[in-house]
């Protein structure tokens, strides 16, 4: 009986495009709206649940493979966007312990100096430009 319909769901399935990154985000999404929605009074919350709902049942059933691909690949690289910013945030605080970070004056190159070192002369390695700094 099981296995009967899990054939029967495969086929249906076949030449769907099925579940993609997009389509996990916007379940994880409608997933904690509606926690929230439960303790929070949210305006039109039903009709935001639903309509989110049906999207995602849209593009999991859609048979426009290609475009389906494209909405994707558009999420992934807002997505690796965002996470490269707050990634490299948490980088450069790790680092302040033992470094002080500069800023070229001329061409804004970041520039690395370690700290305990006393004033120092830094060159940009950049453009050359060099300036006095304390470390």
């Amino acid at each position: 009986m099981i296995e009967n319909l899990k054939y029967r769901f495969s086929r249906f399935m076949q030449g769907r495009y099925g579940v993609d990154s997009l389509s996990r985000f916007l379940s994880f999404f409608l997933l904690a709206f509606i926690v929230v929605g439960m303790f929070i009074r949210i305006p039109f919350s039903g009709l935001i649940t639903l309509v989110v709902l049906v999207i995602l049942y849209w593009r999991m059933f859609s048979r426009d493979i290609p475009r389906r691909y494209e909405e994707n690949q558009k999420f992934l690289q807002l997505r690796d966007k965002l996470m490269g910013r707050f990634s490299s945030f948490g980088s450069n605080m790790s680092q302040l312990k033992d470094y002080h970070i500069y800023k070229c004056a001329r061409c804004n190159q970041k520039i690395r100096i370690p700290r305990g070192k006393g004033h120092i002369m830094v060159r940009c390695p950049r453009c050359g430009y060099e300036f006095h700094k304390k470390s």
